[in-house]
């Protein structure tokens, strides 16, 4: 992706934000300010698509961290100095999550307080895709507590690649035998979430589009051609495609709740209809192949019904 000039709004240099995760990572984790949520790795193939299943299994730990929360904590205000990571722009910050559940897991956060429900602006989307030209990742945002957001306060998120270190997690965990690969790893240095393996099945009518193998209600937008554009000017195409997949779901008003989910190559807009199927909270992580359970048995129940399923339950059914 182009590099931003130095007269935009992004206050980091070019080529410094993972770095800096990385560093502020190792040192949050060896002064117990970070908690990464334990869990247990599988794969189930289902529809085209590798989903990475996530079994927790510090429970506990986690319970006793989330009860010792006063109510109405807002993390984010004033935010731990420990967890801090970069100034991204005037109006957003860069942090670590405090529980992540996959390595280098961060916030884009808003420096003053803005609700979680209301609709994204151009501000969002230039803090977003500027932090998406320094590497490939996910950037996602839960658009309210249906749509699995844990906190009010404004707060994008991003993700490294969730397939570039499967291979390796599931190699460490399995003691014998090998997988059969699925046809569409021959991509797999590309993709960035498990969905990428049925993204180019997509059919479209406009620049909004859906893929027959996905479920439920969604709409696709094609990325590629804003890599080379200027920041300003990509994040306002991304603004206007993000209201144009709003609109056709009646979510663009504050309270409708949706998931968004952004790469370099492109944008997937999920409108929510419930937050939870038999107990399992799903966030935009779930719609772009990687779940995460809290028991061995919450996990069998996704094997046996199947993520798809599961997903157009808390989605809204085709």
């Amino acid at each position: 992706m182009r590099r931003l000039s130095a007269t935009s709004r992004i206050a980091f240099a070019p080529g410094s934000l993972w770095p800096a995760v990385r560093t502020r990572s190792a040192a949050a984790l060896a002064s117990g300010a970070l908690q990464p949520i334990e869990s247990r790795l599988e794969e189930l193939e289902e529809g085209g698509i590798r989903f990475q299943l996530r079994a927790v299994t510090n429970r506990e730990a986690m319970a006793r961290a989330k009860a010792a929360r006063p109510p109405d904590f807002d993390p984010f205000l004033p935010w731990d100095p420990e967890l801090f990571v970069a100034d991204v722009s005037p109006d957003y910050v860069c942090l670590l999550n405090k529980f992540p559940a996959l390595p280098h897991h961060v916030l884009l956060t808003t420096r003053a307080f803005e609700e979680q429900e209301t609709p994204l602006a151009l501000a969002d989307f230039e803090a977003l895709w500027a932090c998406l030209a320094e590497r490939d990742a996910l950037g996602f945002y839960n658009a309210g507590k249906l749509a699995g957001a844990s906190e009010r306060h404004r707060h994008l998120q991003l993700a490294p690649p969730l397939v570039a270190g499967i291979a390796s997690a599931k190699s460490a965990q399995r003691a014998e035998g090998e997988r059969t690969p699925l046809p569409s790893e021959a991509s797999a240095a590309e993709a960035v979430t498990p969905i990428d393996a049925v993204i180019d099945l997509a059919r479209f009518d406009g620049p909004l589009g859906s893929v027959p193998a996905l479920p439920f209600l969604h709409a696709l937008a094609r990325l590629r051609d804003l890599r080379d554009m200027p920041l300003r000017e990509a994040s306002t195409a991304l603004l206007g495609l993000y209201r144009e997949a709003a609109r056709a779901f009646g979510c663009e008003r504050a309270g409708r709740p949706y998931n968004l989910l952004v790469t370099r190559d492109w944008m997937l807009f999920v409108p929510r209809a419930r937050e939870k199927w038999e107990g399992i909270s799903v966030n935009s992580l779930g719609f772009a192949g990687a779940l995460l359970v809290r028991s061995d048995d919450a996990l069998e129940r996704v094997r046996a019904a199947g993520p798809l399923a599961l997903l157009r339950r808390v989605g809204v059914s085709r």
